[in-house]
């Protein structure tokens, strides 16, 4: 009889993903990488694959239509610098995105929106959880605003959520504008939300949750409290929520 093929599982990060992304924001040479690549294949990106299944077979049952792939969901270690000031070639955190499934191939891109989803970073001091949609291109953008124009109400009750607002606080302000967009009033009732140009929320995590195997537990559960949010942002965008996988 062949041999049983061993199944990998996520056990958690070890201490030394957090080292390993210490040195390399000190060492951010590409000699450097290449002399420490197995570090980095073997502390950082196999378990945060590994991580990526993990909360993908959660979300067949919290989110159906929410997807977590190895390869697709995990963030290049590379920076893009192409229109940076900054040319170091390594990012100094590891992240993954787990995504609407009919998104296609628009995640990730700037071109098309790839629709809201779920996000996980570990790096030294921080770490942190989020979802929803950051900086959707303008099509995407102008379609958010007059869903809220028209409605408001849809997303400030979802915004209101006594367990959301302990887990999230509010929307991240990185991208407000200061006042309503063009074509929208001063008054509008929902002016305060159609000055926002990005729709996230996120949690910080401490280090001993980043490191701990019950992680994929941790996030699912953030990710089922902030849902209704990616939702309303996914439905509106055209892609709707799913019974099952």
């Amino acid at each position: 009889m062949p041999a049983k093929t061993k199944v990998e599982a996520f056990t958690g990060f070890r201490p030394a993903a957090l080292t390993f992304l210490r040195s390399l924001a000190r060492n951010n040479k590409r000699e450097w990488f290449e002399a420490n690549r197995e570090r980095y294949e073997a502390e950082v990106k196999r378990p945060l694959q590994l991580l990526v299944e993990e909360v993908d077979a959660r979300l067949g049952d919290i989110a159906p239509e929410m997807v977590g792939n190895p390869k697709r969901s995990v963030f290049r270690i590379y920076r893009d610098v192409r229109f940076s000031k900054d040319k170091s070639p390594y990012k100094t955190n590891a992240a993954a995105w787990f995504y609407h499934r009919d998104a296609g191939h628009a995640v990730g891109t700037q071109a098309v929106h790839g629709g809201a989803g779920f996000y996980f970073q570990i790096a030294p001091k921080d770490c942190f959880v989020a979802g929803g949609i950051w900086m959707p291109p303008g099509a995407a953008l102008k379609t958010l605003r007059e869903s809220i124009a028209e409605d408001p109400e849809e997303l400030e009750s979802i915004l209101r959520v006594p367990a959301f607002k302990r887990a999230f606080g509010k929307m991240s302000e990185e991208a407000v504008l200061k006042r309503p967009p063009r074509g929208f009033d001063s008054d509008h009732p929902a002016a305060a939300l159609l000055r926002y140009k990005s729709f996230t929320v996120h949690r910080d995590l401490t280090e001993a949750q980043v490191l701990s195997p019950k992680l994929p537990d941790i996030l699912a559960k953030q990710y089922a409290t902030m849902l209704p949010f990616v939702r309303w942002l996914n439905r509106v965008l055209g892609l709707p929520p799913h019974r099952r996988r």
